[in-house]
């Protein structure tokens, strides 16, 4: 079983969905824009990954600056409370598997995670490769 924590708008968690799905899984879909999150999930997912909530923020392409949350002196627990009440904050995706939890950025990470790679060629949102002709992963 495989479970994302998913951001459709996102091109970095399409991929990382798409990597799955094309490696044969069928994975469940948390669109947590939609959902949101429970501070239990959070900590849960967050103590599985080694995360904290700072390691978690999503600085770019959220209201993390306009909210004073990146602030050195900023507490994890007042991170935690905003991505309760904006979900954007936290940053994605994050995959759930057998073999672990991760933040998948870059999307490669969830190779990671995966017994089953896709077929090669494979690459990137921004087009680099990730997997060769032969499906085997190229450094970077």
């Amino acid at each position: 079983m495989i479970v994302i924590h998913h951001n459709p708008a996102c091109g970095t968690s399409r991929n990382v969905l798409n990597i799955i799905i094309d490696a044969g899984y069928q994975p469940i879909i948390i669109d947590y824009q939609q959902q949101g999150w429970t501070k239990a999930q959070l900590l849960a997912l967050f103590a599985a990954a080694n995360l904290t909530p700072k390691t978690a923020l999503r600085v770019s392409k959220s209201p993390a600056k306009q909210l004073g949350l990146l602030a050195e002196d900023v507490s994890d627990e007042t991170i935690l409370e905003a991505m309760l009440a904006y979900p954007i904050l936290v940053n994605r995706p994050i995959v759930c598997s057998s073999k672990g939890v991760k933040l998948c950025r870059p999307s490669e990470i969830v190779l990671s995670l995966l017994n089953n790679w896709p077929p090669g060629p494979y690459y990137k949102e921004d087009g680099q490769p990730i997997l060769d002709h032969n499906g085997k992963l190229i450094s970077s």
